[in-house]
């Protein structure tokens, strides 16, 4: 656990980026802070490994005090990753991945096996490994950044805004990567974002901040979303926040309709598209039993012909929804 106590930064121009902030950031979970710009999220998130130092006030892991010991040996045990990854240039990939390990001494065996293990489990084709960074996508260059962070197997990762610089459908995709490498290694994770969107999706707490650095509301997302503390957090997270709120919604038992004979489908089972007059209409989003009513909601919303398709784990379409059906599901 890392607990903030009262704790506060002030620059030497008086500058106040963070005023007594209080809070516990459970073990082997994901905690998001979230707020608008100027309201201290990254200088909280640097105060853990030390790279911003304290005013006042006390920051502990496991109920030891973080300065009373040397900072380079507490930041070699914390991962971390920053936009647009900070990998070195000159470096491999694989070489870049090793640079803790490097540090702390391990036989150069151990160390590429190590880091070519993480390479996949990030999601990288291990041909990648003997590239430079220039010769990555931004998103390749995201996922070289979580497998460096997690080379020495830290217990706390800390992540700014990591996904903020690529585009929204590689974003989308390394979120996804990251929440099933939580599943995987279970860390204790704080994540920065100003994106309250991703705060809900990736977080199990989120901490919402005012400008200034003080705490507004700390809670898990369904809390967030049904009980917001006041007008700023009400206003933060948006006036959609009971749309945001169906991503927490599961229904047990959720009707399908048989596959129409508008739908086409291929001869492994899986949807193309709508046929309509001559033409075949995009797909819109698909969804699976036990996603979210949000997913669900979604799949009719971008579904030309009104209709959301629900495909099994193979990808193979098993049944549809309609407005109607899902209508049903909503009633209270």
């Amino acid at each position: 656990m890392i607990e903030f106590e009262d704790v506060t930064k002030r620059y030497p121009d008086g500058t106040v980026a963070v005023d007594k902030l209080s809070l516990r950031i459970p073990s082997n979970e994901i905690t998001v802070f979230v707020g608008p710009s100027g309201c201290g999220k990254t200088t909280s998130l640097r105060m853990i490994n030390r790279t911003i130092e304290r005013t006042s006030g006390r920051i502990s892991i496991d109920g030891e005090d973080i300065n009373a010991g040397d900072p380079v040996t507490l930041r070699r045990g914390i991962g971390y990753v920053i936009q647009h990854a900070g990998l070195f240039p000159h470096k491999t990939v694989v070489d870049n991945v090793a640079t803790v390990p490097k540090l702390l001494g391990w036989d150069k065996k151990k160390t590429r096996a190590t880091a070519m293990e993480l390479l996949e489990r990030v999601g990288l084709d291990v041909k990648l490994a003997e590239r430079y960074p220039a010769q990555l996508s931004g998103g390749q260059q995201q996922r070289v950044g979580v497998a460096r962070a997690l080379a020495a197997d830290p217990k706390i990762m800390l992540m700014d805004e990591p996904f903020s610089a690529v585009d929204p459908i590689v974003r989308h995709q390394l979120q996804e990567e990251l929440l099933r490498l939580q599943r995987d290694i279970g860390k204790t994770i704080v994540f920065v974002t100003h994106d309250i969107d991703e705060a809900i999706k990736l977080g199990d707490n989120v901490a919402v901040l005012r400008v200034g650095g003080t705490l507004a509301q700390f809670a898990p997302p369904a809390e967030l979303l049904a009980h917001p503390d006041d007008d700023f957090v009400e206003s933060f997270v948006g006036q959609d926040r009971g749309y945001r709120a169906l991503t927490f919604l599961k229904p047990d038992d959720l009707s399908l309709a048989p596959l129409p004979p508008e739908l086409s489908v291929g001869d492994d089972g899986r949807p193309l598209g709508w046929k309509s007059n001559g033409e075949l209409l995009p797909l819109g989003a698909v969804f699976q039993r036990g996603d979210s009513l949000r997913a669900t909601m979604d799949s009719v919303l971008t579904s030309p012909v009104g209709q959301g398709v629900c495909v099994d784990e193979a990808g193979k379409a098993i049944g549809v929804i309609d407005y109607i059906t899902l209508a049903e599901v909503l009633r209270p």
